[in-house]
């Protein structure tokens, strides 16, 4: 019997020859924390007294920095000397590093074939690169410290085949919001997604990253693309060491399989408050009080092109608030180097240092009572971006762009 990338890469990583279902112990590639999760690693980890996995180990604030308050300086100074300490090569100092999924990639710690995790739920971003990436917690991430392994439950599969091409803006954010519209937030509970079928080759790196980052949203454990020459132009100038590429047998055996033609695909925005809330934007008629670029979701260059695309030469509308935050470093760099900051600055909006910021709702640009965001963030849970009465509304950086200029949510065709 066949098996699924998620089965294959599985079996690899344990030595045995492991099928859905079963429970096995793999070696882990890396693991990573963030300056929310690692403490709590860190604390349980100087409780075995060993020796770490320090090659395995990556570690990136990025939820609360620059630091908001004395509780984050806290948590930021906790993981800065516990890196000294064990002398953690991999630590991002601010000012280095950003959004630590983004981060993953930049550094070529993501690569086809590698075992990840990480201790943020947002870790299934690195299927986009051909890997098995999945969220842990934190004393979890302890033990893979200690020991560089870790148990699985190895998932069935969902096979998703994609035909066609996307039309002009529209893209990964608006497949996966379908995805999750059709089926529902726990429509691929402990599932894998496997995306397959002549499209993938239509559907970009950075579009792939999207897609595999939101597959927690549908409750999977993973979101996984085939490598191909695309995955291999991504990674070259940044991967480190050996990576094996992995893909499903002809006769792999899957739990169920959607298709979608990408040429049939809308814009699409998910509504308050749950993911699964999709809809077109052609039938959106909401005004806004705040727009916001960025997150580990759609915070890549590729975003910031195509939002300055829309908004050069045009300025955001009186009474919104557009909030742009690259998702590393590496991102603010190239957005400087291309222009954006100029077009974005010229346009009336306000360009952060790369963070998480107020994705979680932590600070930087959180809604108060009543208002409402249009934002290219992953979650639109109730109070995810501030109060409680307030509302977040998902789309892709185009819509989010547009819907600036306008003030409310809106296609790009009414502003291009």
């Amino acid at each position: 019997m066949g098996k699924t990338i998620s089965e294959k890469i599985l079996s690899l990583r344990s030595g045995t020859d492991a099928y859905a279902g079963q429970i096995v112990e793999a070696d882990v590639d890396y693991v990573m924390v963030n300056d929310v999760t690692g403490p709590i690693a860190f604390r349980e980890f100087d409780k075995l007294g060993v020796e770490p996995k320090r090659d395995r180990m990556v570690l990136i604030p990025d939820h609360y920095v620059p630091n908001k308050d004395v509780a984050s300086a806290e948590q930021a100074k906790e993981m800065r000397e516990f890196a000294k300490r064990h002398n953690i090569d991999n630590y991002f100092e601010i000012g280095k590093g950003g959004v630590c999924h983004q981060v993953m990639v930049d550094e070529g710690f993501a690569a086809p074939g590698r075992l990840i995790v990480g201790a943020d739920s947002h870790t299934c971003t690195y299927g986009g690169l051909n890997a098995f990436s999945t969220g842990v917690g934190s004393t979890e991430a302890a033990a893979v410290f200690a020991t560089g392994r870790l148990w699985f439950k190895v998932p069935e599969t969902i096979k998703v085949e994609l035909t066609g091409s996307f039309r002009k803006y529209v893209g990964g954010k608006d497949l996966i919001i379908r995805i999750i519209t059709d089926i529902g937030v726990d429509g691929a509970t402990y599932k894998a997604f496997e995306f397959s079928g002549p499209g993938v080759r239509n559907v970009t790196v950075a579009d792939r990253l999207t897609i595999a980052n939101m597959a927690i949203e549908a409750g999977a454990k993973a979101g996984i693309f085939p490598c191909d020459d695309l995955t291999r132009e991504h990674i070259k100038s940044v991967v480190r060491g050996e990576y094996k590429e992995v893909s499903a047998d002809k006769d792999a055996v899957y739990s169920r399989t959607l298709s979608y033609d990408l040429s049939e695909l809308e814009a699409m925005v998910a509504y308050p408050h749950l993911p699964e809330n999709g809809r077109p934007v052609r039938e959106a008629d909401v005004k806004i009080d705040q727009a916001y670029l960025g997150s580990c979701t759609n915070g890549r260059i590729e975003d910031m092109r195509i939002a300055a695309g829309i908004l050069k030469g045009r300025k955001v509308a009186d009474g919104v608030r557009f909030i742009i935050v690259p998702a590393s470093q590496q991102v603010y760099r190239m957005m400087l180097d291309e222009g954006l900051f100029q077009i974005f600055l010229d346009a009336g909006a306000f360009i952060s240092g790369p963070t998480c910021g107020a994705c979680l709702g932590g600070y930087m640009g959180i809604l108060a009572d009543g208002e409402r965001a249009i934002s290219s963030t992953n979650r639109n849970f109730i109070g995810r971006m501030g109060h409680k009465g307030s509302e977040v509304y998902l789309a892709g950086p185009a819509v989010v762009a547009a819907s600036a200029i306008t003030g409310r949510i809106c296609l790009p065709d009414e502003v291009i």
